[in-house]
This record gives C-alpha cells, sequence and structure tokens, in this order.
C-alpha cells in the first residue's frame, strides 16, 4: 500500500469548514480544542489557503 504523505487535496480547506469542525470539537469536549487535533490542523490549513 502506498503512503500520501505529502499529497495535495483534492479540496482545499475553506474557513467555514474548519469553523464547523472546530465548533464540533470543542461541543464534544466541553469547550476545548486540544493542541495538534483534526480540528486545530484544519483551522491552520484553512489559515493557509485563505491567503
Amino acid at each position: 500500500m502506498t503512503s500520501k504523505v505529502n499529497a495535495k487535496p483534492s479540496t482545499l480547506m475553506t474557513p467555514r469548514s474548519a469553523q464547523r469542525i472546530q465548533s464540533a470539537t470543542a461541543r464534544a469536549r466541553g469547550g476545548s480544542v486540544p493542541k495538534g487535533s483534526f480540528a486545530a490542523r484544519a483551522t491552520s490549513g484553512a489559515a493557509k489557503n485563505s491567503k
């Protein structure tokens, strides 16, 4: 099986998508979003894509 470590995603993360992911994570965890979590990486990716 081939690993796609640095492959470009077919659809870029948007700020709205990252917001939904972060909101759902915060609700599930009682208000906190852990550093390094998927929600945190989504937010970072959205910020980079919006430049």
